[in-house]
C-alpha cells in the first residue's frame, strides 16, 4: 500500500521537543536507538528533520559511532521506513485479531479504519513509507516484504468474502484497488490539510472516515 508525492503540507507531531531528547545510550543495541532518535525526529520535525549527526546527538555518541550501522542518512532514513511500516502493520494486524474471523468483509472493513487510523495518528511516519522521497523502496527487502503480504492479506481477505456471498461485484482486483484508493486519499487528504475546505474539522476526521469506509463496504456488499 504505498505511493504519495511530496507534500509540505505533512504536519509531524510534535509530541517531543529537542530537551525531550532519546535517553543517551550507555550500551546494547545502538541500532535501536539510532532508529528510535531518528523517529523522533520525524515526529517533531518531519522526514526531512533526520540526520545522521543528529540522531547521534540524541543517542549520546559521537558523530562518528553511527556509521557502522548507517553509513549514509540513505541507510537510516531506510530503517526508520522499515520500522514505521512495522508499527503500520501491527496495528492493522491488532484491529483484525479483535474483528469476527468468520466475516471477511467485517475484516476488509477493520483493515480500511487501521489503515486510516494510523496514517492520521501518524502523519509523518505515513508519509515516510508512502513516499519514493524518503528512501530507496526497491531496495528496501522489509519495507517491500511487509507491503507485498498486507496487498496478499487484502486479496484473501476479498476472496473468501466473495467465496462466501458476501460480494456483489466478482472483480475483487477493482475492489481491491478501489477500497486502497479511498483510505489513501483520506489519508493524504488529511495529511495536505484539505478535509477543512470540505466541512470536516480536525475532531470530526476519524468519524468521517469511518463513516466513508461504511459507506464503501455497503456499496460493494450483496444485499
Amino acid at each position: 500500500m504505498r505511493r504519495a508525492t511530496k507534500s509540505s503540507a505533512a504536519k509531524p507531531r510534535r509530541r517531543n521537543s529537542p530537551a525531550a531528547a532519546t535517553r543517551p545510550y550507555h550500551h546494547g543495541d545502538l541500532r535501536r536507538v539510532l532508529v528510535d532518535a531518528a523517529l523522533q525526529l520525524v515526529d517533531e520535525g518531519g522526514p526531512d528533520a533526520v540526520s545522521v549527526r543528529e540522531a547521534a546527538r540524541r543517542a549520546g555518541v559521537s558523530p562518528g559511532a553511527p556509521f557502522r550501522h548507517f553509513p549514509s542518512r540513505d541507510a537510516l532514513m531506510n530503517a526508520v521506513a522499515e520500522e514505521a511500516q512495522r508499527r503500520f502493520r501491527a496495528e492493522i494486524q491488532a484491529a483484525l485479531d479483535a474483528t469476527k474471523a468468520g466475516d471477511p468483509l467485517a475484516r476488509f472493513r477493520a483493515f480500511g479504519l487501521a489503515y486510516v487510523h494510523w496514517a492520521m495518528k501518524n502523519p509523518a511516519h505515513f508519509e515516510i513509507i508512502s513516499s519514493r522521497r524518503f528512501f530507496d523502496h526497491d531496495r528496501s527487502a522489509g519495507v517491500s516484504r511487509d507491503n507485498a503480504e498486507l496487498i496478499a492479506l487484502t486479496e484473501r481477505t476479498l476472496a473468501e468474502a466473495f467465496a462466501q456471498g458476501q460480494l456483489r461485484a466478482s472483480d475483487l482486483k477493482q475492489i481491491q484497488i478501489a477500497g486502497r484508493a479511498l483510505v489513501y486519499g483520506f489519508a493524504r487528504m488529511n495529511i495536505d490539510g484539505h478535509l477543512p475546505r470540505w466541512g470536516v474539522a480536525d475532531d470530526d476526521a476519524e468519524r468521517t472516515a469511518a463513516a466513508i469506509i461504511d459507506l464503501f463496504v455497503e456499496g460493494i456488499a450483496k444485499r
